[in-house]
């Protein structure tokens, strides 16, 4: 008698296989690119608080402060990345969370460095669809 398993075995080169580039594989990779960009700029918010300027904005912090904002995201980026590229219980959902919180700070961060921020904001949006999109099993 032969039983028909309820899913399917994956292999190489079927979707979701060992062979495939995952969204999640994507996401891991790209907070695996925005994490370290974050730790970059957090290094140099904190090393010369005179790098960056911005007159008269709303949401206006120390740059030192900047720097070490972007420096903690930067790390639980690549914490979160490797969860989810470890495909641990726990990844997805940090990754969700990380890439939120460092999208609304690098939107915060415009005024100070457009040509850095946008394009990590860019990544960012990347990651939560890629995250949101894959399955939630």
């Amino acid at each position: 008698m032969t039983t028909v398993p309820s899913r399917p075995e994956r292999g190489h080169g079927e979707p979701g296989g060992s062979g495939t580039f995952t969204a999640s594989m994507f996401a891991g990779s790209m907070m695996m690119l925005s994490g370290p960009l974050s730790i970059l700029m957090g290094a140099s918010g904190i090393a010369q608080d005179t790098l960056f300027a911005a007159s008269r904005y709303s949401y206006r912090f120390d740059l030192t402060a900047w720097g070490w904002i972007h420096l903690v995201i930067g790390v639980a980026l690549v914490i979160a990345a490797l969860g989810v590229l470890t495909d641990q219980g726990w990844g997805r959902g940090a990754g969700i969370g990380v890439a939120a919180v460092s999208l609304i700070t690098q939107f915060m961060f415009v005024p100070y460095y457009p040509l850095w921020a946008i394009p990590v904001m860019t990544i960012d949006l990347l990651i939560l669809f890629a995250l949101t999109r894959g399955r939630l099993s």
